[in-house]
């Protein structure tokens, strides 16, 4: 039960972190970044995505360690 709910918040990870992509040219998605973009703060869907990042990284991690450990 734990590995399936493990696999789900991976994926889940997965697609939140493809979902904060800032700019959508091909290059950037391989690394080339313009170096033009201007630092925001997040706001909106942004902050809400970045913290459910959080959220879903601590829970990876916490699950994993405790996988691991029992």
């Amino acid at each position: 039960m734990l590995q399936i709910i493990f696999t789900a918040i991976a994926v889940l990870l997965i697609i939140i972190i493809l979902l904060q992509q800032k700019s959508s040219a091909l290059g950037s998605m391989m690394g080339q970044d313009s170096g033009d973009e201007i630092v925001q703060t997040r706001r909106g869907a942004d902050k809400f995505l970045h913290q459910i990042t959080i959220i879903l990284a601590l829970a990876f991690s916490g699950l994993g360690i405790y996988m691991m450990v029992f």
